[in-house]
C-alpha cells in the first residue's frame, strides 16, 4: 500500500479534531505497519502531524531540541507512514510505518527492549547497529 495525501480541505477538517496536550503535542506511537511490532513512542505537535499526514514521511517534535524532528535525518532510520490512525479521545495517534533500519536510538529495531521481570530488567535484544554509527555525522540523539 502506497500512503496517498489528503487534500487540504480534508486534511484541515481531520486536524480541527486533534486535541493537544496544555503543552500543544500529542502522542505518537510507531508501529511497524506489516508485522505489528511497536517500535516507539515519541511526540508531535501539530506541524509536524501535518507534515507527516502531508509528506508520508513521519515527522516528530523534539521536546528536548524544541524543533521539529524528522526522523532520520541525522541517522538515515526512516520511516515512510503507511497509515495514520486517531485514538478514540482523539489524543493519542498510532503510526503504521515501514520502519527502514532501526527505530532506537541505541542501535535496536525497536526501543521497547527491555522487559519487566522477577529478577530486574530483562534486555531482549542487542543492538543492530553501533549508536556511534548512527549520529556520527551530526552526533545526535532523540528525544
Amino acid at each position: 500500500m502506497t500512503y496517498t495525501a489528503p487534500d487540504a480541505a480534508v486534511l484541515d477538517a481531520m486536524l480541527g479534531t486533534v486535541k493537544y496536550d496544555a503543552s500543544g503535542l500529542i502522542a505518537a506511537i510507531a508501529q511497524q505497519h506489516d508485522t505489528g511490532e511497536v517500535l516507539m513512542i515519541a511526540w508531535m505537535n501539530a506541524e509536524a502531524l501535518r507534515e507527516t499526514l502531508l509528506s508520508g514521511r513521519v515527522c516528530y517534535y523534539s521536546r528536548s531540541r524544541k524543533k521539529l524532528w524528522r526522523k532520520g535525518e541525522t541517522s538515515g532510520q526512516v520511516q515512510h507512514l503507511h497509515e495514520a490512525r486517531l485514538d478514540c479521545d482523539a489524543d493519542a495517534v498510532l503510526l503504521l510505518v515501514n520502519q527502514i533500519g532501526v527505530a532506537c536510538h541505541t542501535g535496536r529495531r525497536s526501543c521497547f527492549y527491555r522487559a519487566f521481570s522477577p529478577t530486574g530488567l530483562l534486555e531482549l535484544t542487542k543492538p543492530e547497529i553501533d549508536p556511534a554509527e548512527l549520529y556520527k555525522a551530526h552526533g545526535h540523539t532523540h528525544a
